[in-house]
């Protein structure tokens, strides 16, 4: 099954724009970048996250632990997923306990990739707190997580796919909606 591109979402401007107010949101709400690091959820979660921590950095002037997670293995539907599925590493080399945490994906849908983010983050210590930021929320959640920073919310429909492109990736910073064929 194939996907035609039906609209642009997002360019380059707007998506540096929310990423820029998502930062400034994560700064407002926590007060303080003491005991806050960022984890994103790997491909695109990860490349968000370190520009989360970039734009952070820019607007106040601190380093803010960055780490990236791989949750296939945590996947309620790992069979489904791929016969091999490719597992990426996870590099959390910072400890977690008392943080605040923000985890960083792309696109929040249904919320069972989330799930399984906290069921990871769980199994590297106990955070004092865990927030959600996502570029795209496209709504159809399946399961009660809601973030709290997004870039743009997005209204779908189940035979729609929104892809984020970033230039570290896929050599531009575009979010786009996709016809399933």
């Amino acid at each position: 099954m194939g996907f035609t591109e039906k609209a642009k979402i997002m360019d380059k401007e707007a998506v540096e724009k929310a990423l820029i107010r998502m930062s400034h949101e994560i700064l407002e709400k926590n007060k303080d970048t003491d005991g806050l690091v960022i984890v994103g959820i790997r491909n695109r979660g990860e490349l968000i996250a370190n520009r989360m921590a970039a734009n952070i950095k820019e607007i106040s002037g601190k380093d803010i632990p960055v780490g990236a997670m791989d949750i296939t293995l945590y996947r309620d539907d790992l069979t489904q997923v791929a016969e091999q599925p490719v597992v990426k590493e996870t590099v959390i080399d910072f400890d977690i306990n008392g943080k605040m945490i923000i985890l960083v994906d792309d696109v929040l849908f249904t919320g069972r990739t989330i799930r399984c983010a906290l069921d990871e983050l769980i199994d590297f210590g106990r955070p004092k707190n865990i927030q959600l930021a996502v570029l795209i929320d496209r709504g159809h959640r399946e399961l009660p997580i809601r973030a709290d920073y997004v870039g743009k919310n997005v209204p779908t429909s189940l035979d729609e796919v929104v892809e984020v492109r970033l230039s570290e990736a896929d050599g531009t910073d575009e979010v786009v909606l996709c016809q399933k064929n």
